[in-house]
């Protein structure tokens, strides 16, 4: 018997919540447990009930991913222009530029999300304690943390059939609703721009912000973050 075809990234975004069954999802990685996904109505209440800096955070977690999708947790890290965080994958791969060097992803709303699942199960590698909506870190802007200097790309983190598996259909509707994409819930990328050691727990600081632009469309479902 042929199997269904797997839906698209727009069909996953269209269907309706409970129309599609995200176990089927294949990937190679984590996976995440279905009993731990959040409807829209509970993300919308959490959501509005979060709050994170504009101007002042902190690092909340620093993680390296590997080939097949293995976590590495850091907690001292030097990230480089060429490499981006130690022994993450982005620096072995050709697809991504360095526009796509390191997902980066709000902490409480990735705690959220998450539902009680390890944070880190999101792809992202750096969790910052900071407000990352385009108002406050429109493309452009410059961030320091130890002693690296960061800058906010203008590519857009839309998420992958992979989030969608382990957090389900309402976190990646919610990420594109024109009502929430400013929030950018699902993320951001920050490229380096000066080298220098980070730390879990080292503060964030805004140096510079861009000119307010729209950001260019991401891969979609090819998912730099996983």
């Amino acid at each position: 018997m042929i199997e269904p075809a797997e839906p698209s990234q727009e069909e996953l975004t269209a269907a309706r919540p409970g129309s599609v069954d995200t176990e089927r999802l294949q990937f190679v990685g984590l996976r995440g447990d279905p009993s731990r996904h959040l409807g829209r109505a509970a993300l919308e209440a959490g959501i509005a009930s979060l709050s994170a800096p504009l101007d002042d955070g902190r690092v909340a977690l620093m993680v390296a991913r590997g080939p097949a999708g293995e976590r590495r947790l850091h907690t001292d890290a030097v990230l480089t222009v060429e490499g981006g965080m130690p022994g993450d994958r982005w620096a072995t791969q050709t697809e991504y530029g360095p526009d796509y060097q390191l997902a980066t992803t709000r902490a409480d709303v990735a705690r959220l999300i998450a539902n009680g699942q390890p944070l880190e199960l999101h792809g992202d590698n750096l969790y910052l304690d900071l407000d990352l909506s385009s108002d406050n870190l429109p493309p452009g802007t410059l961030l320091r943390s130890g002693d690296c200097l960061l800058q906010v790309t203008p590519v857009a983190h839309n998420g992958c059939k992979k989030w969608v598996q382990r957090f389900g259909l309402c976190p990646m509707q919610l990420n594109l609703d024109p009502a929430y994409r400013a929030l950018h819930l699902r993320g951001i990328y920050l490229r380096v721009v000066e080298e220098g050691r980070v730390r879990v727990g080292d503060r964030v600081q805004v140096v510079s912000r861009g000119p307010v632009a729209s950001r260019a469309p991401s891969h979609g479902s090819a998912g730099a973050a996983a």
